[in-house]
């Protein structure tokens, strides 16, 4: 097939998500989501933060495309806030929310950028959650509505599509650990939620039919067990990370293990005939998010990392992470991911994006200009996409590496207190200047290298 990503060389860019970066949360229509409720939670956001302003990307469009221009990068990967377009979730359609996505594309393009569109990076518009949200099947249809209005308006100039970012997060930190939106303790009943998102790409597959360069966007990782007594475990945790989404859209099945964990998948009345046979073959790229390797070990009878609460039916474990760590606390291990895109390569024979890949670090060392020195960040970087090059050499069909992210934002549970962008901005001053750190020198001397 055609493909707008070509094949035999590695395109940069970057990525930002719509709720991180927009704020302006109630302007022009928009309608109410799952992170705006859930930011009201006492303690669910560790600093207290929402995205009620987050970068105010909304207002300050061409200056932030601005910054994606001199990177130099080939790639800018964005999400559309669906409450933006249909702020109820179905029905009614916002034509401003449609506009701004229209003026972010035209920019983008003018400065030789190309765009490349989420539909669902899990700002859920909050009427579809009180309806049940991902665990029930209303929502995937709906899902499959919103994308088509909005690959209606963009799809001739936006040609590279993921329908879900990081569906596991949306289904089991959202719906079985509580520590995303809409923070719900389900238990076993999340894998309804994962089910559903799958079924939400295939339906938006049928609505849109034949248009080339639809995927999606999962956050695999290896799963390297801590002994062998942890294969078993292992074994179990892998089919909720990563078998989940991949059998189906290879197989158009879900394998035994996974049914033996999830038996909710194996009821006809939540997976119908027909569902997996459109789910099947429903992609023509796949975008991969790493930061970090999985370790499960058994028990210890110490407390299991909190991350074990969202692999509902896979037992008792513990989650080691060893050292070196990310600020966030991730362990930090580049061979992770050559072995994660050599294994998705072999198994789904699908063009690959690494559409996510950064490091949160402290950001301490900042000069008489407000710029951050953080080598550390270009350490992480540098050994990425030099594993990411190591995987293309092995064969794997690797097409892009887009950097995590632009900007520093609104992190999710962690609010503002982890930085993860190549540009500052310095939520201490009320305009929010953004100053562009030493890593955003970095990638952009990559980039020019790659012209050259």
């Amino acid at each position: 097939m055609s493909h707008p990503l070509q094949p035999g060389r590695l395109a940069l860019g970057t990525a930002s998500a719509s709720f991180q970066i927009e704020g302006s949360s109630t302007a022009d229509g928009r309608g109410v989501s799952i992170w705006d409720t859930f930011c009201e939670r006492p303690g669910a956001i560790r600093d207290g933060g929402d995205g009620t302003r987050a970068c105010e990307s909304y207002t300050r469009l061409d200056e932030d495309v601005e910054l994606v221009a001199g990177l130099g990068v080939e790639w800018y990967r964005f999400s559309i806030a669906w409450p933006r377009v249909v702020p109820e979730g179905t029905g009614r359609v916002e034509p401003r929310g449609l506009d701004y996505y229209d003026r972010l594309v035209d920019a983008l393009l003018a400065r030789g950028i190309a765009p490349t569109a989420t539909l669902y990076h899990w700002d859920l518009p909050q009427p579809l959650e009180d309806a049940g949200g991902w665990l029930v099947r209303e929502t995937a249809e709906a899902f499959a509505a919103y994308g088509a209005i909005v690959h209606e308006r963009l799809g001739d100039r936006v040609r590279l599509w993921a329908s879900h970012n990081e569906p596991w997060c949306a289904a089991y930190l959202g719906y079985a650990a509580g520590v995303h939106a809409p923070g719900r303790r389900e238990g076993g009943d999340a894998h309804r939620a994962a089910h559903h998102l799958n079924l939400g790409h295939g339906l938006l597959r049928q609505a849109l039919g034949d248009v080339e360069g639809l995927g999606i966007v999962c956050n695999l990782a290896p799963i390297w067990p801590e002994g062998e007594e942890a294969r078993e475990v292992a074994s179990r945790v892998d089919a909720i990370r990563n078998r989940v989404w991949l059998d189906p859209l290879v197989d158009g099945a879900y394998d035994d293990e996974l049914l033996d964990v999830a038996p909710v998948l194996a009821d006809p009345a939540v997976v119908r005939d027909g569902d997996l046979a459109l789910i099947q073959g429903s992609a023509d790229w796949l975008g991969i998010n790493y930061y970090t390797p999985v370790r499960p070990a058994l028990p210890s009878g110490g407390p299991a990392h909190t991350e074990g609460e969202a692999y509902p039916g896979a037992g008792a474990f513990d989650m080691v992470v060893r050292e070196p760590r990310t600020d966030i606390g991730w362990e930090i291990d580049a061979s992770g991911l050559e072995e994660l895109l050599v294994q998705v390569h072999r198994r789904t024979g699908l063009p690959i994006v690494v559409t996510e890949n950064g490091a949160a670090c402290a950001d301490t060392v900042i000069d008489a200009d407000g710029v951050v020195d953080d080598q550390d960040r270009i350490d992480y970087l540098r050994d990425h996409l030099a594993a990411t090059e190591r995987a293309v050499a092995a064969g794997a069909d690797v097409r892009g590496y887009f950097v995590w992210t632009l900007l520093d934002n609104f992190e999710w549970a962690e609010g503002y207190t982890k930085k993860f962008g190549l540009v500052r901005v310095d939520r201490d001053h009320g305009d929010l200047p953004r100053v562009p750190k030493a890593s955003y020198r970095w990638v952009a001397q990559q980039a020019a290298e790659r012209h050259a």
